[in-house]
């Protein structure tokens, strides 16, 4: 076979169906959270709002961490009217609709006018991104074939990374010509492709019809069940407290990137081509490098060398505090952060799929992925601002790096344990439903 052919034979899985599905469908998952991340943390930096306030709106973010509480609904209520285009696709439609809502709403209030009533309008954005991100991740998981987790969460990733960074770019840009308001409503159109995708893919093969039962029953297994299938299998505990360990360090870190920009004095150009352009291409050579590590050594392996760069990225945004204003170095922070995260995203997130049961997708994957960031974020949110205001950045950055080891370390035990086969899901399985 010659080079061409390896070449095309190695592409051709990212062209079917299924992975560009989930590729709009990240797109419209990442987006919701640049309204209510970096982008709002420079909106607020720039309009002289202090540190400790800027990091609290960071619990924006824990609207995602407890999506796990209604994503049962997700699971098992049918929607009137739109009921009629599928349990998954009416959700996404609903979901989205309110998505675009909620942004429309963040564009009007002035933060310097009204902080109380902007931090609602944030949280707004977060409940209505966490409940999409809910039904775009069932849906992503229920299309893809368990063979197309890998291809499917790196497309999903290279979309999410699309959605966050082109939402991100848009809304600096225009809000530096014409101001944020105008910004976060063109920004709301970031919502449609994952409607799209279902409105053409139409209801998932592999998704397992509403449980026919109705009343208590059927509210109890819609939110008892998904939780009782998962701590059933051996190793259910451990699994979890690695999920909620090993990206402590890494939220830390990327949370708080912008504040130290802002007091290094980057301006928002700068921000916007390292930071964010510079990033993307670094983040889509990491979510290429992922698929291949996946497909070339398997998961286990994988998830192991994606959570040691993961951590030691952290060390480069102390290195750069210690220099200052630095574009070079900044490009190489970035770089670094950015290709660590996307292998990471390819192969955590792919691990987090395959542990799904197919009978419980939108509420596992919900519970999972909350759990994955719910410390980081509570604690950036809580004394992150507190922790750089008395440490300096350079000891908070090393700090972040020392946080991540306990998840480095319990997934090594439970890699030599023989724990992470034995707790995946039938969506990790050919011999699933479907």
């Amino acid at each position: 076979m010659s080079l061409a052919e390896r070449l095309l034979a190695g592409l051709r899985p990212y062209v079917q169906r299924e992975p560009l599905a989930a590729l709009a469908l990240g797109i419209s998952s990442g987006f919701p959270y640049a309204m209510i991340g970096a982008t709002l943390t420079t909106r607020l930096a720039q309009d002289g709002i202090d540190k400790k306030a800027v990091t609290a709106f960071s619990l924006a973010f824990l609207v995602y961490n407890f999506k796990f509480l209604w994503a049962p609904l997700v699971d098992s209520v049918r929607l009137p009217l739109l009921g009629r285009l599928g349990q998954r696709v009416s959700w996404l439609v609903l979901a989205g609709v309110l998505a675009m809502l909620a942004v429309a709403w963040l564009a009007v209030p002035d933060p310097k006018a009204d902080l109380a009533l902007f931090a609602l309008a944030a949280v707004a954005v977060g409940a209505a991104g966490a409940t999409y991100d809910i039904v775009i991740d069932a849906y992503r998981i229920e299309t893809l074939k368990p063979e197309q987790l890998g291809v499917g969460s790196g497309m999903s990733q290279y979309g999410w990374r699309i959605g966050s960074v082109a939402a991100g770019s848009l809304a600096l840009y225009v809000a530096a010509r014409h101001g944020w308001t105008l910004a976060y409503l063109l920004c709301a159109a970031f919502a449609l492709p994952a409607m799209l995708a279902g409105l053409v893919m139409g209801e998932p093969a592999r998704h397992v019809a509403v449980s026919a039962h109705r009343g208590l029953r059927q509210a109890w297994e819609a939110t008892a069940g998904p939780l009782l299938e998962f701590f059933r299998r051996r190793g259910a505990f451990l699994v979890l407290l690695f999920v909620l360990l090993h990206k402590i360090g890494d939220t830390l870190a990327n949370l708080t990137l912008r504040l130290l920009l802002n007091d290094l004095g980057f301006s928002n150009d700068e921000i916007a081509t390292y930071d964010v352009g510079f990033g993307f291409v670094a983040m889509l050579a990491g979510i290429f490098v992922g698929g291949m590590m996946y497909a070339a050594i398997g998961m286990k392996r994988s998830v192991l060398i994606a959570l040691v760069l993961m951590a030691a990225s952290n060390l480069s945004f102390a290195w750069l505090a210690s220099v200052g204003h630095s574009n070079a170095l900044l490009a190489f922070t970035i770089g670094f952060e950015n290709l660590a995260s996307g292998i990471g995203g390819v192969v955590v997130v792919a691990y987090l799929s395959a542990l799904c049961n197919l009978a419980f997708t939108a509420t596992q994957f919900a519970l999972l992925s909350a759990a994955a960031s719910v410390v980081g974020r509570l604690v950036t949110g809580t004394t992150a601002g507190a922790l750089i205001e008395s440490l300096g950045y350079v000891q908070f950055y090393v700090l972040t790096t020392l946080v991540a080891l306990p998840g480095v370390l319990l997934y090594l035990y439970m890699l030599r344990a023989g724990l992470i086969e034995r707790s995946l899901g039938d969506a990790g399985y050919k011999g699933g439903a479907g």
